[in-house]
């Protein structure tokens, strides 16, 4: 009996895995027919520099949205685009983890750069982060002096950013998430220790800014998207690292956007929020939005641990160069997740279902 069992199971792994080999021969065909097409493949050439809309896209190529509209939808549909709405807008990017990124580091390194039609996409691209990057700086001129009023208050940014970087030292992180990502800022001081950043916020123009930001750092493997904390549009256990960086004061709710982000982190996983302690600046409210005037060390470490968290620790820091009661502590709480949490992992295309071992 146990024999034929055996035989039973033998022929299940061989038919599930002829099967999966037979798919994976239908998604690497259909990726291959996807980008085979002269503008398609003029379309991931400049997608591979940087992000860009529909209508950025019709600017680059020379062509009618509908005409673009139909290409990307084919791209995308093969697997070897990425979609990311934001607004009335969508932005497009190579896909990260499925058969048609490999099928993009393949063909990529092929494409003559230097020939006539690729060349003149690429000059028009560059033309476009230009005006992305002049439209940011005059959205951060704006913002920049309610921002330098901010810091006379608080601790400088950098030192904030170190405790950031010690609290997760010696851990390694594939994926990291920053919500209310704003300029960027806090996945360019993780970019060098991380396989993936993914920032979310609300604002258009943020996100703009952070779009032009990480684009003009190089920072490739770092994207930004609109989302609501409350509702996050992300697998759960799919981030090592998340990050709420000065958002929780702004928010009526803040227990349910740490349980919303919590559901995110994997089992083992870090959460990091930085936020003021209690204060007495009742002009924030007025002048900067804040919901809230600062949080106990007890509340958020008692919401962590209702979101699932096990270990919660805390740091308090101080600016030196001000005296007085009108000083802003910044606390950083820094969460562990149960190891009972899921903890998903993008799977290769190439990988054994059954196994998760490569197929040869």
């Amino acid at each position: 009996m146990l024999e034929t069992s055996g035989l039973r199971t033998k022929r299940l792994l061989f038919i599930t895995s002829s099967r999966y080999l037979y798919l994976r021969m239908e998604d690497l065909l259909e990726a291959l027919r996807a980008i085979a097409e002269p503008t398609r493949l003029r379309i991931v050439v400049v997608l591979d520099r940087c992000e860009l809309t529909v209508s950025e896209l019709c600017r680059v190529l020379g062509q009618s949205q509908p005409r673009v509209s139909r290409h990307l939808k084919l791209l995308t549909e093969a697997g070897v685009l990425d979609r990311h709405a934001q607004g009335t807008s969508a932005y497009f990017r190579p896909a990260r983890a499925t058969i048609g990124r490999e099928v993009l580091d393949s063909i990529l390194p092929l494409v003559e750069v230097d020939e006539a039609v690729i060349a003149r996409d690429l000059e028009r691209v560059a033309a476009v982060r230009e005006e992305r990057a002049e439209q940011a700086a005059d959205y951060f001129a704006h913002i920049a002096s309610d921002w330098d009023r901010m810091r006379d208050f608080h601790v400088a940014d950098v030192e904030v950013e170190r405790a950031l970087l010690r609290a997760v030292a010696g851990t390694k992180i594939r994926d990291l998430l920053d919500i209310g990502t704003g300029t960027g800022r806090i996945l360019e001081v993780f970019a060098a220790a991380i396989e993936r950043g993914v920032g979310i916020d609300l604002s258009g123009p943020m996100l703009d800014l952070a779009r032009s930001r990480l684009d003009q750092l190089g920072l490739r493997h770092c994207s930004v998207r609109q989302g609501d904390v409350y509702n996050l549009d992300l697998d759960a256990g799919s981030f090592d690292v998340a990050v709420l960086h000065h958002v929780l004061h702004f928010l009526d709710d803040p227990t349910t956007a740490i349980a919303e982000v919590g559901r995110t982190v994997r089992a083992n996983g870090r959460l990091l929020i930085v936020d003021f302690a209690p204060h007495v600046h009742e002009s924030m409210r007025a002048d900067y939005a804040h919901y809230w005037l600062g949080f106990s060390e007890e509340d958020i470490r008692e919401w962590c641990l209702d979101a699932g968290f096990v270990d919660v620790d805390v740091t308090h820091l101080r600016p030196k160069r001000r005296r007085g009661d009108d000083v802003l502590t910044t606390t950083i709480w820094t969460a562990t997740q149960s190891a009972d949490a899921p903890s998903v992992h993008p799977i290769s295309r190439t990988s054994d279902p059954l196994t998760n071992k490569a197929v040869s």
